[in-house]
């Protein structure tokens, strides 16, 4: 009779729980069970595992085996148990010392011929072993400078089951051919409790983007430029509405190098985030700047919010987390799909229900949305070029519904441009660094303000906060109040120009918001001119 375990991580969304991966050994006629809610890609496992383990050179014991996955009421899919399966059956096996594996947490598949294959959710898994107070951990070769990030965290990296297998018996290391050339060998670093295996965690450089745009190639637009502006430093929605080609993706696309980078918290959740969904980029593990997702108009809501048969994977809005959600052509975009963006909006997370469980998801980002004025985006006050008939234009507009654009802060009509700004010499706006700079310094005075307390921008702060702990200064909201009692604004609208308000007085420099922050603030919610200048350089 031989008994081993050790342990694995199931995944939730993108929450980990540390599962204990039980062997047991008992004389019998020779089969193999796995319990513990395992689903089918798991229960395969049984015929993979086995042959990695032969094709590594160690016997595959003849006994009645059972492996059992404890808590064995938590749903366990995917094929990272793998790795974890195979070492407490040759641990029961007495191939390797069982007292070696019970505090080591094991991520990864195995191939039939025994090379350990990388599996989604690394970065999430090791986070959630951490948590749980485990200092070792064995990953994929490939994906050991993701497990790395992980403070605290010993990390070995393996590219076959028996390199594992001498590792933790204190055997010579086989050399692997690595699947991709170049890539550095990582073994060295784990702590083996009994053995003579160095100590160490290897340590990688974070993932720099550039996302190569400048506000500067932006020609006039003076008031979406300053729109772009204040939602980059309070985190505010924004509608962007104008004919073809007058720069409302070229605004959008840049909006993220005006973000500030990302803290090294908000780094970890964002690359769990595409972790899970798959979508890391080779050699880059951590994800330090904010993230940009421009969804196609005919995605469905599951493309997203998240969801999709079997396992849930993050949706649109949470791969955008901590960044921007742009929705160009956004009346294309079917209208469930919009609407069930209200939730993520107000919540800053998407829960998403199904048989087997609750998936929850980060997707606190900040949403652009694009529009032209009429389906044939030649619609205007002052000019007469558009053909649609009135009652289609009515029908296009109606496709945003009143109670999602009443969760946009920002609302900025973009002109066609003129022949004279795009033909001027010299008429170029402000760059990116300039712009960044206020940005950056507007965020430092939120954060200041704001310090404990569970919020960080200005776009968080609930009304109820802003009207009772951060005023505005006397009579200065008397304009935004008269248009809630015309019915311009709603309360909530009216909490949303405070909010902007506030913005844009940490971007000037103000100590509280004056009349002419809150004048700025009301004319970006509804477009109706105030008589204050447009740039924020002007206000400063």
């Amino acid at each position: 009779m031989g008994f081993a375990r050790t342990c694995s991580v199931a995944l939730v969304g993108v929450e980990g729980v540390v599962v204990e991966v039980q062997a047991d050994l008992e004389p019998g006629v020779a089969a193999f069970t796995l319990v513990g809610l395992p689903d089918k890609s798991l229960t395969e496992s049984r015929d993979r595992v086995r042959a990695a383990v032969v094709n590594s050179g160690a016997s595959w014991p003849q006994k009645k085996l059972t492996v059992g996955l404890s808590p064995a009421s938590v749903p366990k899919s995917g094929s990272g148990f793998d790795l974890a399966v195979a070492a407490a059956v040759l641990g029961a096996a007495e191939r390797i010392d069982p007292r070696v594996l019970a505090d080591i947490v094991m991520i990864g598949e195995l191939g039939l011929d025994g090379r350990v294959r990388p599996v989604r959710g690394i970065l999430p898994a090791v986070l959630a072993a951490a948590d749980a107070g485990y200092e070792q951990v064995v990953v994929p070769e490939c994906a050991a400078a993701e497990a790395s990030l992980v403070p605290g965290v010993s990390v070995l990296g393996v590219r076959s089951l028996r390199q594992l297998i001498a590792v933790l018996a204190d055997e010579p290391v086989p050399e692997e051919d690595p699947d991709e050339p170049g890539r550095p060998d990582l073994l060295a670093g784990l702590r083996v409790p009994g053995t003579g295996a160095a100590t160490g965690m290897h340590s990688t450089g974070t993932a720099q983007h550039d996302h190569g745009h400048d506000l500067a190639d932006v020609v006039g637009q003076l008031s979406a430029r300053t729109a772009v502006e204040v939602a980059a430093a309070g985190r505010h929605h924004l509608f962007l509405e104008g004919p073809p080609g007058a720069g409302k993706t070229m605004l959008a696309e840049r909006l993220p190098a005006v973000l500030p980078r990302l803290t090294r918290q908000e780094s970890l959740e964002v690359t769990a985030v595409h972790s899970v969904a798959g979508l890391l980029p080779p050699g880059k593990p951590l994800i330090d700047v904010a993230p940009y997702c421009a969804p196609h108009h005919s995605a469905t809501m599951q493309a997203l919010v998240g969801g999709g048969p079997g396992i849930a994977r993050p949706g649109a809005v949470s791969l955008s987390h901590r960044g921007v959600l742009f929705l160009d052509e956004a009346p294309e975009f079917s209208g469930h799909a919009l609407d069930a963006l209200r939730q993520p909006l107000e919540s800053g997370h998407v829960v998403i229900a199904r048989s087997s469980g609750v998936v929850r998801f980060p997707a606190r980002f900040l949403m652009v949305l694009a529009a032209n004025p009429c389906p044939c985006g030649r619609f205007s006050r002052t000019d007469d070029f558009c053909e649609c008939p009135p009652a289609t234009i009515r029908r296009y507009q109606a496709r945003l519904s009143g109670p999602l654009l009443d969760r946009v802060d920002l609302r900025v009509e973009v002109d066609r441009v003129t022949r004279a700004e795009l033909t001027e010499r010299g008429a170029r706006g402000e760059s990116t660094a300039t712009v960044a700079d206020r940005v950056r310094s507007a965020r430092e005075r939120a954060a200041a303000r704001l310090a404990g307390t569970p919020w960080r921008a200005n776009s968080e702060v609930p009304g109820r906060e802003l009207r009772s702990r951060w005023r505005a200064a006397a009579g200065a909201m008397d304009e935004a109040e008269r248009s809630l009692e015309r019915g311009v604004l709603t309360a909530r609208g009216l909490d949303r120009v405070l909010r902007v308000a506030w913005t844009v007085a940490d971007l000037v420099g103000h100590d509280r918001p004056d009349a002419t922050d809150v004048a700025l603030a009301l004319q970006l919610r509804t477009g109706v001119p105030r008589g204050v200048p447009m740039a924020i350089g002007a206000l400063t």
